[in-house]
């Protein structure tokens, strides 16, 4: 794939109140979509691979019918039907984010993981990225985000949008990450928010793990520690990736990170 290809999460806690179940903010999403066509009138070459988290749509049910752990055969038939539940409200917020990008006019396609991967016991175990690939090559802006899953050992569970990210750029080897959140980085007190870290390495997140915390509102997912953690990893595996972690709740700061400025926390390699 293109060096300069770019994945960009916009975090559930970004696009909803995760303090209330199904509630999109919508002013939030349409200003961050008009950032991402800004971005691309500047440069009508960006290779941009969306992603998107559950917030207060998917999250809710999945706690409740505690799908991510695993839906098998022996599971009571409620929690079957709970998966169906998770696909439904993954889907309904795509729905509005879907829109927005079009409202925004950029061309986009959803690329829902449920139609497309199956997994085994929580990690992606197949996967046919070609789809991504041809939209990728034609201008279309793929678009997929935390959903349900078939799973080989667990029967069903969740894979959220870093799962699908950490298979994605091992095949599409992308230069940037950029996960846009409420939080402008990551910090050594949180939640006293006094002394941002500008620098995330493998070394150091040993002594940040304990102040890092998990995300407020419902996330099955593990908040901001999981994150960090896949995100360590995956830069061991991939050449020359970097990671930022920056708040897209600041007006044009999605599209400044963007255009390559730095922003929030960087994550990167022990060097």
């Amino acid at each position: 794939m293109d060096k300069n290809l770019i994945f960009l999460k916009l975090g559930g806690s970004l696009i909803t109140d995760k303090t209330r179940p199904r509630t999109v903010r919508t002013d939030a999403l349409k200003r961050l979509c008009a950032e991402i066509a800004s971005a691309y009138t500047h440069d009508p070459n960006l290779l941009l691979l969306l992603g998107h988290g559950s917030g207060s749509f998917g999250h809710v049910a999945a706690k409740e019918y505690k799908t991510r752990d695993g839906v098998k055969d022996t599971s009571p038939d409620s929690y079957w039907h709970g998966f169906t539940e998770v696909w439904h409200e993954a889907r309904a917020l795509n729905v509005y984010v879907m829109n927005a990008l079009r409202e925004a006019d950029i061309p986009a396609m959803a690329l829902p993981a449920s139609a497309s991967v199956t997994a085994k016991d929580g990690k992606v175990a197949a996967w046919n990225v070609e789809p991504i690939q041809r939209a990728l090559s034609n201008g279309i802006l793929p678009v997929v985000y935390g959903d349900v899953i078939f799973d080989d050992i667990r029967g069903g569970t969740i894979l959220s949008t870093e799962d699908l990210f950490m298979h994605l750029a091992r095949e599409l080897r992308p230069q940037r990450i950029l996960l846009a959140g409420l939080e402008d980085g990551i910090y050594a007190d949180f939640p006293v928010r006094k002394h941002k870290v500008e620098v995330v390495t493998s070394e150091s997140f040993i002594e940040l793990s304990a102040s890092i915390g998990a995300s407020a509102g419902t996330d099955v997912t593990g908040g901001m520690d999981s994150k960090v953690r896949q995100m360590l990893e995956l830069i061991e595996e991939v050449e020359s990736l970097s990671v930022q972690l920056f708040s897209g709740e600041i007006d044009g700061a999605l599209e400044k990170a963007l255009r390559g400025e730095k922003l929030g926390t960087l994550i990167q390699n022990d060097f």
